[in-house]
């Protein structure tokens, strides 16, 4: 047996063997996987607090929505149920004053001849009367009932009440007061961005709202002229001493070169904003 038979077979002439890894690589490689974002821990928080989150003014909450009379309107729908009928004249009559329709007050007469005919019939003595007087006494009980509930909504319709009303409008007073502060705050810590928002600019399209401030320095006499108070003789004036001297630093400014009455300038100092 020969010595050699133990021994790896030589490599083939022109051969050259490559590293381990190259030798030992599967025939057919798989896609990589995709790395997998790491688990955060439950109750684990950044090491560093994030930037604060800048006060936003209140928003006004929305209109309030409109309610109904519901007491009353079901009250006046059930009148016709509980009466049998004979009460409907008397609804469909309280209908029509309450809301004023000469159509209401039209059925309210069509109900009343039909309860009037019905009382005629059951007090004729007479088999046949009797029996149709019956009948058409259901008749009007259920069609009396089923009108007035279809009608309730039309006669006690939704409304809003005043105060509600008063009340929304004192919050987007509010709302639009505290806008028109941050827009100043933000053109006087950096007025390069106040003029690129176009704040008090409400002649140019924009999407910054800053609760309805005008730059007396740029806008049009039109928009000057309806500020509150202001009159186009104040804004021909405010007009011709801006072209002269190039712009207002403040509202006093403004009431000293342009004599803008004592009276108007609180009115005006509201609204105004003077960006350079």
């Amino acid at each position: 047996m020969s010595h050699h038979a133990d021994r790896p077979h030589d490599p083939e002439p022109g051969h050259r063997p490559g590293p381990a890894s190259d030798r030992a690589r599967p025939a057919h490689r798989h896609p990589p996987r995709p790395r997998q974002k790491p688990r955060t821990p439950p109750g684990w928080s950044p090491p560093y607090p994030g930037p604060p989150v800048p006060p936003q003014p209140p928003y006004p909450p929305p209109i309030p929505a409109p309610t109904p009379e519901t007491a009353r309107g079901f009250v006046w729908a059930c009148v016709p149920f509980l009466t049998l009928g004979y009460g409907t004249p008397v609804s469909f009559l309280y209908a029509a004053v309450r809301r004023r329709s000469p159509g209401l007050a039209v059925t309210a007469a069509g109900y009343g001849a039909g309860s009037a005919a019905v009382l005629m019939m059951l007090q004729s003595g007479q088999l046949f009367l009797t029996a149709l007087g019956v009948f058409a006494a259901i008749l009007l009980w259920i069609a009396g009932t089923g009108h007035a509930i279809a009608l309730r909504t039309s006669v006690f319709p939704r409304e809003v009440p005043r105060h509600r009303l008063n009340e929304h409008a004192v919050e987007v007073a509010k709302y639009r007061r505290s806008l028109r502060e941050e827009a100043r705050a933000l053109a006087a810590e950096d007025p390069a961005l106040a003029r690129e928002l176009r704040i008090g600019r409400p002649d140019m399209p924009r999407t910054y709202d800053d609760g309805g401030l005008v730059d007396v320095n740029h806008a049009s006499r039109e928009i000057i002229e309806a500020l509150p108070g202001a009159t186009p003789e104040i804004a021909d004036r405010i007009v011709r001493r801006r072209e002269q001297t190039g712009g207002f630093v403040s509202a006093e400014e403004m009431a000293v070169d342009a004599d803008v009455p004592p009276d108007v300038l609180p009115l005006m100092a509201d609204f105004t904003i003077f960006l350079r």
